[in-house]
């Protein structure tokens, strides 16, 4: 049995906040959350190693149900080791688990693309990897922002088998239009596997989206972005995903793709653990500002990607530890931003009781930062990844830390 203990920290747990305390960790699972002082009394084992944290925050490690790339590498390069190496990057910023997020492309390339997926599964170095999520490409074109109009399609029931015979049971999420002809049938497919359908790139009237929501599309994608907008005499997907208050949505909180006031007035209209922040970040995110996309048609421009022809937005260059400072920052309280960042995505995929909170019982997925937002450690399942403070990473033995 091996113990690590993460002492004299200010902890939420996902349900609570603990204004001094420390996390227990017995292999790779929380096995106790206690006060500061109740931890002094603990008797621990011999071998259990204690870091001091310094007053840092811990707080369950971030999930991001919605990248597409970081620091050069991408879902699209149908790569099992770019997939890798964007787990391991992950953990800089506090990530613990992702969904590696899909872009419509000719068939081919898409089938490769969701194999790499499903090849890097179960090698991570950092991240875990959750299952796939599936951007389109049974999406509307006249919501298209930058992805490329001729790999979307009508509802093809053949082709998502397809999918679902190379992945498994790998796919986690799927954005869909529920507008499109056929999406029932494609909709009750999915639900019955235990797709997440999430509407989004859709240009769908209030009753199209309410009988998506009939059929179980409970998501959205990117809330408020790539969708058709609320109007007073047609309230579009807008309206529907804020009326109907128990439909979950993705957001970006960068301050560019949806206006912080907005978020605010989000916040107030929808449960906040019905909220879920993202990042959307494509391949460059984490690079040097300027670089251009692989395919020379988007640059990195005051804090978003923007397709050069027309300026119009291509993805973010968000990260999660920088979403959740911007909520708090934007008067949102930092236990909702923490919610927002792990809890959240973790009810909407159905781990919570695996996943997203510190409590007992639960993967030892956990994030410490400082006041300034500043990563301190991440850790997977008990294994921490970077250490800022306390104990060096190098003083930490295994089977605690990565080689």
């Amino acid at each position: 049995m091996s113990t690590i203990c993460l002492s004299n920290g200010n902890i939420f747990t996902g349900i609570t906040t603990l204004a001094q305390g420390a996390v227990i960790i017995t292999d790779g699972q929380i096995d106790d959350v206690v006060s500061q002082e109740r931890f002094k009394k603990k008797t621990l084992p011999p071998n259990a190693v204690v870091i001091d944290v310094e007053g840092a925050h811990i707080a369950p490690g971030f999930m991001d149900t919605h990248i597409h790339g970081l620091h050069g590498f991408g879902t699209s390069d149908a790569s099992p080791e770019s997939i890798l190496q964007m787990s391991k990057a992950l953990l800089e910023y506090g990530v613990t688990s992702f969904c590696p997020t899909i872009y419509p492309q000719a068939d081919e390339d898409h089938l490769q693309c969701i194999q790499a997926g499903v090849q890097a599964m179960g090698h991570e170095q950092g991240a875990e990897i959750l299952g796939l999520h599936l951007e389109g490409p049974f999406i509307s074109p006249a919501q298209a922002g930058v992805q490329k109009v001729q790999y979307f399609k009508a509802v093809d029931l053949d082709l998502m088998k397809k999918f679902c015979q190379i992945a498994g049971d790998r796919i986690s999420m799927m954005t869909v239009a529920p507008e499109l002809k056929n999406m029932r049938d494609l909709a009750l497919y999915c639900t019955k596997r235990g797709i997440i359908l999430s509407a989004g790139h859709s240009d769908a009237a209030y009753e199209n989206m309410l009988e998506g929501m009939q059929a179980g599309i409970l998501h959205a994608t990117h809330f408020f972005n790539a969708m058709r907008r609320l109007h007073h005499r047609d309230p579009g997907v807008v309206g529907a995903i804020l009326i109907h208050r128990d439909v979950t949505c993705e957001i970006i909180a960068d301050g560019i793709h949806v206006h912080p006031a907005i978020l605010q007035l989000l916040m107030r209209e929808k449960p906040i653990n019905n909220i879920v922040l993202v990042t959307d970040a494509l391949r460059p995110t984490g690079q040097t500002e300027g670089i251009l996309m692989a395919n020379r048609e988007e640059v990195y421009l005051d804090g978003v990607f923007r397709r050069k022809s027309d300026d119009v937005m291509a993805g973010s260059a968000l990260t999660m530890i920088r979403g959740v400072q911007n909520l708090a920052q934007w008067g949102t309280s930092l236990e909702d931003a923490l919610r927002m960042a792990a809890c959240n995505p973790a009810r909407v995929l159905g781990l919570q009781h695996q996943k997203g909170f510190l409590l007992p019982g639960q993967d030892a997925n956990v994030v410490v930062f400082n006041n300034h937002f500043d990563i301190q450690m991440t850790m997977v399942k008990g294994i921490a990844r970077k250490v800022a403070t306390g104990t060096p990473l190098e003083n930490i033995p295994e089977p605690f830390r990565y080689a």
